[in-house]
């Protein structure tokens, strides 16, 4: 993170310097690659000028408001997302609540009030199906509008297809949520990960020869129960490790309960209780399932780390 990176958590006494701004606008769920092409745009700009880049954002989704008994589920936390928006060079993020309050304001007012909160800014960077204000009323042609009347320049990046259909966020979910996370990680543009401190386990990984580390990892989209392949590095850094991973509720010894991320590494294990681990998940090998003995279950182990080395070593 660059010392000048900084996040607010609303648009109510920002202070920017007085130098050209750059803000690109979305909700930027999973940050994937048609995310990266409007926030890389603001960047290339903003550098280009002499000014700074910002993102201007919402927590949570505007679903959680409209429709909270069915939300849309989140790819990453705030605090993933975040990361993600600064590495690709933002030196600033405003995650603005999205309430009521919020969700009122008229179309043709969104850029007045953007422009009151950061004087400085001269161009917005949205999505072609970008949509805003109350109601969702405003589209790309009526922010062109609004921002001509505020002196602000508007940049609009064409939606990006792969394997001919567009990238979007709900598509990205469903790849995860059938487990297919390799397929994700080309729409994302980035791996998926997993983010969680280890906490104490049963220890029964010990006991079978294969130890594991239980994180504590409660991610509101649920990637498909199962076996992966997966990369395992603190998050202070360091090489990755290779090693397999369950997702799940480990039907053979337990079968209850929340799903827990359940992580072997291969080779020496630098890692213990109270350590926060990045797992990149890289592909999944199989569902979840119940063995009749543990004695199997170890031999289906086995198995899995084989397939996990074939991979990735």
């Amino acid at each position: 993170m660059s010392p000048a990176a900084r996040i607010f958590r609303d648009l109510a006494g920002i202070q920017l310097p007085d130098r050209p701004c750059h803000v690109a606008v979305g909700m930027f769920d999973g940050v994937h690659r048609g995310h990266q092409a409007v926030i890389e745009a603001a960047v290339h700009a903003a550098r280009r000028a002499g000014g700074i880049a910002g993102v201007f954002t919402f927590w949570p989704h505007p679903s959680r408001l409209f429709r909270p008994e069915d939300p849309v589920r989140m790819i990453f936390t705030a605090a993933e997302r975040a990361e993600l928006l600064l590495g690709l060079g933002a030196d600033f993020i405003i995650e603005q609540p999205f309430t009521r309050e919020f969700a009122s304001i008229e179309a043709d007012q969104v850029v007045p009030h953007l422009k009151r909160a950061m004087p400085p800014l001269q161009a917005l960077y949205v999505g072609e199906n970008w949509r805003f204000g109350r109601g969702r009323a405003g589209d790309v042609a009526a922010l062109v509008t609004c921002a001509r009347r505020e002196g602000v320049d508007v940049v609009s990046a064409a939606r990006l297809r792969f394997n001919g259909e567009p990238i979007s966020s709900t598509r990205i979910r469903l790849l995860l949520e059938s487990g297919d996370v390799a397929a994700a990680a080309e729409l994302l543009g980035h791996p998926y990960i997993a983010v969680g401190g280890v906490v104490p386990g049963r220890q029964l990984g010990r006991t079978i020869q294969f130890p594991t580390l239980n994180l504590d990892w409660r991610p509101d989209l649920k990637p498909a129960r199962g076996v992966y392949a997966v990369r395992i590095r603190g998050v202070m850094g360091g090489a990755p490790r290779a090693g397999v991973a369950n997702y799940g509720v480990r039907p053979t010894v337990d079968g209850t309960g929340d799903p827990v991320l359940e992580v072997h590494i291969i080779g020496d294990c630098p890692f213990t209780t109270g350590d926060t681990l990045r797992v990149e998940l890289v592909r999944h090998l199989r569902a979840e399932r119940r063995f009749d003995s543990i004695d199997q279950l170890r031999e289906q182990i086995a198995r899995d780390r084989e397939a996990a080395q074939a991979i990735l070593i």
